[in-house]
């Protein structure tokens, strides 16, 4: 399918609903500091199958090149999970391929990020994962953040390193070498939250670091703080 007027109306309600998301997502990453100028992108998938997450289904994402305080809901692009523009009148980010990647081999994942924050981008130019040294760290990634491959630009070499880390691990983030930080999450905004933090606790650890060797937390620990995070912290 080429047009968006060839899926239900449902779906084209739900796209609706996911470029005012998107839009909205994306002014966080400068609030945040997590970009400069237009780097970065947030995608949420739009599930077309009733009976759950497949290969149909639809991205929406930032376009190429837009700066932030030009994007509104109308300027967001919406593609296929093989990268093919379905509607939008600018060509979608130069990311779009990995987080079709993603969407496509990841079904449990509803939203992908990318930026360069400063940090956590430090981390990934050395190819080291940051420590589980902090008991954030063990609530919010379940351990180390790892680090995954090299990868050029361009098509899913990106999008199948971060499957390939991400599959086995616990952690929503990914630090691709010499490149910077993806996360995933259920949503968009699960997916923002998890760049925001992955930035945090880089920081954190690099500054830690200054002053010393950090202190290891216990596996058993780190579990420990990760069941109860995930499943009885908060509003559930």
């Amino acid at each position: 399918m080429s047009s968006l007027d060839a899926y239900p109306s449902d779906v084209r309600e739900q796209v609706a609903a996911a470029r005012v998301k998107v839009s909205a997502l994306h002014a966080e990453l400068p609030r945040w500091g997590l970009v400069v100028w237009t780097a970065g992108n947030v995608s949420q998938r739009v599930v077309v199958d009733p009976a759950g997450p497949s290969e149909r289904d639809l991205l929406v994402i930032k376009p190429s090149g837009v700066t932030y305080d030009e994007l509104t809901p109308e300027s967001m692009v919406v593609c296929d999970l093989d990268a093919n523009l379905v509607e939008g009148d600018r060509a979608p980010s130069s990311d779009t391929a990995a987080h079709a990647y993603v969407y496509t081999h990841m079904p449990h994942v509803g939203g992908v990020v990318h930026t360069h924050s400063t940090y956590a981008t430090a981390w990934a130019a050395r190819a080291e994962p940051v420590p589980c040294v902090l008991t954030m760290m063990a609530d919010e990634f379940g351990g180390d953040i790892p680090i995954g491959p090299f990868a050029l630009i361009g098509d899913d070499s990106i999008g199948r390193g971060i499957v390939e880390t991400l599959r086995e691990s616990r952690s929503p983030a990914v630090l691709m070498r010499n490149h910077g930080p993806f996360t995933i999450g259920t949503d968009a905004k699960a997916a923002v939250k998890a760049a925001v933090m992955v930035e945090e606790v880089a920081r954190t650890v690099h500054i830690s670091r200054q002053l010393g060797e950090p202190l290891p937390i216990a596996q058993s620990d780190i579990d420990s703080l990760y069941a109860r995070y995930q499943n009885v912290y908060g509003q559930h």
